[in-house]
């Protein structure tokens, strides 16, 4: 049985994408919404349509994406690294310039827990000599 869509996924701090890549004109859909209207700073669009600019394939594929998880920047971040993964799906030849961009390697930066004595992950209380 033969599929005519690609899929990846990305992650980027708790946020996980489940990207679906379909042949057509370019448009980008997250949760059913336009990916401007969802992604509403223009730094993140421009982040999420990275892998597509570096590829050349801007206007041969239609995105679905379904993204949870995390907040609006870590969601643009697993966006960008699910549509690399899934480019890189539906031909092999993408993974030269998408690994040289840094696009299939999972950003493994993760929030720092928090340590009992302490407020946050670092910060302590204030120091009383008395």
């Amino acid at each position: 049985m033969q599929r005519d869509y690609y899929v990846g996924t990305g992650r980027r701090k708790e946020s996980v994408a489940r990207v679906r890549l379909l042949p057509g004109k370019g448009e980008i859909l997250v949760n059913d919404k336009p990916a401007p209207e969802y992604f509403k700073r223009p730094a993140l669009e421009r982040m999420i349509t990275q892998p597509l600019e570096i590829t050349g394939t801007a206007s041969n594929f239609d995105i679905i994406i379904k993204v949870q998880g995390g907040g609006i920047s870590g969601q643009a971040g697993a966006v960008r690294h699910g549509i690399a993964r899934a480019l890189l799906e539906a031909d092999e030849d993408y993974r030269i310039p998408l690994k040289k961009a840094g696009m299939l390697t999972r950003d493994p930066r993760m929030k720092e827990r928090r340590k009992y004595g302490l407020k946050k992950a670092r910060k302590a209380p204030q120091f009383s000599k008395r």
